[in-house]
């Protein structure tokens, strides 16, 4: 009888381990609510996370091959601050610039038409409304930089996704350009009406800008031409009629004839409408201050408010003055009900 104990103890083990084999293999990769085996389970969470609703596309004119491409919104906003903004910039000034790019882009769909795009675009891809660049362009542009450049940007355009500047329940026009004199303009001063949330604020960061001081030479006969005056025989050059509130040229008389410091940059192609100049000889020496138009939100300033650890929220209302960040859904609601 000392013999039988242990085998009924055996024989009773191996029974329960018989029973227990099929529940052990199965619990590891079942679904205790529905009975889906985990794989199933996974792909049916990676479907409820992805995003729902109607997709919004931009057909984007390329230029250099004169086709439109037709880009999903958020693939858009990644291509377009890619293009505009270095990736080397601070985060948050990248999120800032996704949020102008985004709001432009939902203004720009929302306007209709544009007559200044081919039929069927809404947009091309140059600075007449924002430079966007795909993958296949940022691979060049980059190269072996590409990784993690791409990955940078990619975040910045996801966190804030979905998200753009509005002011009065509408999306503002989110001018930005490159680097400030120091201030940025009242919209009016450069463009003919005035905007509320587009008004002249201190930018000092941008000091800091590779791109804040700029001179180039020109031939007296080449500014005379060009401007479309003559040089008195004194030396003199001109006089300062007016600023702006941006502390940039609004107006200055030559001989007796006013020019608008707009009608200068853009005719002598300078950086800024902050410029001084001075005559040598048959050569006169221009020496700009900031670069751009100078409305809206200064790139080098954003990324000089993020250094000091500001967030992409501070940076845009900051230079879009009594701005809201909002949701675009009941924007593009619109968008999709036009189709």
């Amino acid at each position: 009888m000392k013999h039988v104990k242990p085998i009924v103890v055996l024989v009773s083990s191996l029974f329960v381990m018989i029973l227990l084999i099929p529940t052990l293999l199965v619990i590891p990769f079942a679904d205790k609510t529905s009975g889906q085996l985990g794989e199933e389970l996974r792909t049916a969470e990676a479907k409820t996370e992805a995003p729902s609703g109607p997709t919004v596309e931009v057909a984007v004119y390329r230029t250099k091959t004169k086709q439109i491409e037709k880009v999903p919104l958020e693939d858009y906003v990644l291509g377009v601050v890619a293009a505009e903004m270095p990736a080397e910039f601070e985060l948050e000034a990248l999120k800032a610039q996704s949020l102008a790019a985004r709001t432009y882009i939902v203004k720009q769909l929302l306007s209709n038409s544009d007559p200044s795009v081919p039929k069927g675009a809404n947009v091309t891809d140059t600075v007449l409304h924002q430079v966007y660049y795909n993958e296949e362009d940022l691979k060049k542009v980059w190269g072996r930089d590409y990784e993690w450049k791409i990955e940078k940007v990619r975040k910045a355009v996801s966190e804030t996704n979905g998200k753009i500047l509005t002011y009065e329940n509408t999306p503002i026009t989110a001018a930005f350009f490159s680097t400030s004199n120091g201030y940025t303009e009242n919209s009016e001063a450069y463009w003919p009406n005035s905007v509320p949330y587009l008004k002249s604020v201190a930018s000092p960061w941008d000091k800091q800008s590779p791109k804040y001081f700029d001179q180039m030479v020109i031939d007296v006969h080449d500014f005379e031409k060009k401007l479309g005056v003559r040089l008195s025989g004194n030396g003199t050059l001109g006089k300062v009629v007016a600023r702006t509130p941006g502390k940039r040229i609004e107006l200055v008389s030559i001989n007796g004839k006013e020019l608008s410091g707009k009608e200068i940059r853009e005719k002598l192609d300078l950086r800024s409408t902050d410029f001084t100049w001075e005559r040598k000889g048959s050569q006169i020496i221009i020496t700009t201050k900031g670069y751009g138009h100078g409305i809206g939100m200064s790139q080098y300033g954003a990324n000089g408010m993020a250094t000091e650890g500001k967030n992409y929220q501070d940076i845009v209302t900051y230079y879009y003055q009594g701005a809201t960040v909002s949701s675009y859904d009941p924007f593009l609601s619109k968008l999709t009900a036009k189709k």
